[in-house]
């Protein structure tokens, strides 16, 4: 039975490519919105007057003119709000912060207050990204510093290598839609089968291998014979024997050379007997 339900919010990704985003302040927060909504290849606009600017804020406005659009003003009214996709105000005037959150829910715009959650149509968290790669970590407003904490344990329990990994799956999936096209039905749910027995089979260090001749190969040797082979087959080595078949090996070997050497000794026996 399901426990402590409720009391949470929604984790998503959410697809900002192309998308309006609005950041209201230009101090050290604005700084971080302005880094995480960058990956998100949308389009941001920054209102802030410049004698206030963060120094990482000029940095990405000077590095970034195609995609951040900077007006050196306040936050002037509902006008600002037109074609805009999602606000972030990062602003040390809670006052005005809420009066902004209210006109994005008078115009179905979501919206984040920097330190004030009950404003907040959803939370920023603890990120990790390594390319494709992203991981989240939310304490649902309750404590930006355990979120950290969380993100260091996270973040020793990974090897490194793991964004490189999921780039080669996903590789992978591309030649085998290729391979195999269609969309849902007994062969999507073959596909996906399929790929999830590679996953469970390859280790992420084995993943990172795979380049355009070795997904080739996986996949007739693989898919097309309905079959997972490991990395060490397709590329022709032995395959590591268990403890147990090196334990069972080690008994045979034991038991056949006995009897060989019983049988060479009973030869000699008789052989060197007078006749």
């Amino acid at each position: 039975m399901a426990q402590n339900v409720g009391g949470g919010s929604l984790l998503i990704a959410w697809q900002l490519k192309d998308k309006n985003v609005l950041i209201v302040g230009g101090g050290e927060v604005a700084s971080q919105r302005i880094e995480s909504i960058l990956t998100t290849d949308a389009h941001i606009t920054v209102l802030a007057p410049a004698n206030g600017l963060h120094h990482r804020v000029k940095e990405f406005i000077d590095l970034y003119p195609t995609r951040i659009t900077y007006y050196d003003r306040r936050f002037s009214g509902p006008d600002e709000l037109r074609d805009m996709n999602m606000v972030l105000t990062a602003l040390d005037d809670v006052d005005r912060s809420r009066e902004i959150c209210e006109m994005c829910g008078k115009d179905k715009v979501p919206v984040n207050a920097a330190d004030i959650p009950d404003l907040c149509d959803f939370y920023f968290g603890a990120q990790i990204r390594d390319g494709p790669l992203q991981i989240m970590i939310s304490t649902n407003g309750n404590g930006p510093r355990m979120a950290a904490l969380m993100k260091k344990k996270v973040l020793s329990a990974l090897s490194g290598r793991e964004g490189e990994a999921i780039e080669k799956v996903g590789g992978l999936r591309a030649r085998l839609k290729e391979r195999a096209p269609g969309v849902g039905g007994a062969l999507g749910r073959k596909r996906m089968k399929w790929m999830s027995e590679v996953c469970n089979v390859w280790e992420v260090e084995d993943l990172t291998q795979l380049d355009d001749a070795l997904i080739a190969k996986l996949l007739d040797e693989g898919w097309d014979k309905d079959c997972v082979p490991t990395l060490d087959q397709l590329k022709g080595q032995p395959r590591p024997r268990s403890q147990k078949e090196s334990s069972e090996s080690y008994a045979w070997l034991l038991a056949t050379g006995s009897f060989t050497l019983g049988a060479i000794c009973a030869t000699v026996i008789f052989l060197s007997r007078p006749r």
